[in-house]
């Protein structure tokens, strides 16, 4: 294994620009968001979901809750097609669902 990623079946990026100004640039709640997240987020993606949520709902604790909810989808996504459906986070059981 060549990178940090480990075993995912999810589309990887290739970052074209500086990712650290991109992180240090996100609100702090997002940076902290980020350095529990369990996949590994880009900055930019982050604040898109972030965004999109936070005008859909106009709330910003409902936003962060979205950001959970589609990292466990994530997670329940690449699960089942990594170590197959009966994987305890494929399910969601695993993720606290």
């Amino acid at each position: 294994m060549s990178h940090n990623c480990g075993t995912t079946t999810l589309k990887r990026k290739r970052c074209t620009n500086n990712a650290m100004h991109d992180f240090d640039r996100l609100p702090q709640d997002l940076r902290q968001w980020i350095t529990r997240a369990s996949l590994p987020w880009r900055a930019k993606s982050v604040q898109t979901a972030y965004q999109k949520a936070l005008r859909k709902s106009g709330c910003h604790i409902c936003a962060m809750d979205e950001l959970d909810r589609i990292q466990a989808s994530l997670i329940r996504k690449d699960a089942g097609k990594v170590w197959g459906a009966g994987h305890p986070a494929a399910t969601g059981y695993a993720l606290g669902e």
